[in-house]
């Protein structure tokens, strides 16, 4: 497959891979998200575990997660090691109930991912618009090869409820817990 200009992968994405992508909808916006699916998987999710070719993928729950949410209220949150097909493991979060904004994310269809084309998801399992969700319902769906831009390595600089350009409200809103911390 062809490289995008700006491309830095120097081999092809693994299972596992945090990867920054241009979203397929506009071919612009960059989006990072977990690889999941290779080209040929079936991905689905069963009462919101994972499956990867029709085998359940190895969960073993963590400490709840404490998650900070608007006006500094925090709320702890099921909190989970995953292991994919392959051996690399990551830690997820899922919302139960009520809590969950994207319900329909908990049981799925079968995705049978294209050839050239790949399945990714959030770590933040239940509030993240992925592979899961259709490009016309606001979502990532499969993303072509050539929209792969490299792995992510280092978080730079992160924010919360404000747009980075609105340089005014950094000290309320960056998250420095998070800058400068190696992706896994």
């Amino acid at each position: 497959p062809s490289a995008m200009p700006g491309r830095i992968f120097a081999s092809q994405p693994k299972r596992g891979d945090v990867i920054v992508f241009k979203l397929p909808r506009d071919g612009e916006t960059d989006y990072i998200k977990r690889l999941i699916g290779l080209p040929g998987d079936k991905i689905q999710m069963i009462k919101d575990r994972l499956y990867i070719n029709g085998q359940m993928v190895d969960r073993q729950p963590l400490a709840p997660f404490t998650a900070t949410g608007r006006f500094n209220t925090s709320e702890e949150v099921p909190h989970y090691r995953e292991t994919l097909p392959g051996g690399v493991s990551h830690e997820i979060i899922q919302l139960d109930g009520d809590a969950n904004p994207m319900p329909y994310t908990a049981n799925t269809d079968v995705y049978e991912v294209p050839p050239g084309e790949y399945f990714f998801m959030g770590d933040n399992r239940d509030n993240s618009s992925d592979s899961r969700v259709p490009p016309d319902k606001g979502g990532v769906g499969y993303v072509p090869f050539e929209n792969l831009v490299g792995r992510a390595e280092v978080i730079f600089f992160s924010v919360d409820d404000a747009p980075a350009w609105e340089f005014w409200r950094w000290p309320w809103t960056v998250r420095w817990n998070r800058m400068f911390h190696v992706v896994r």
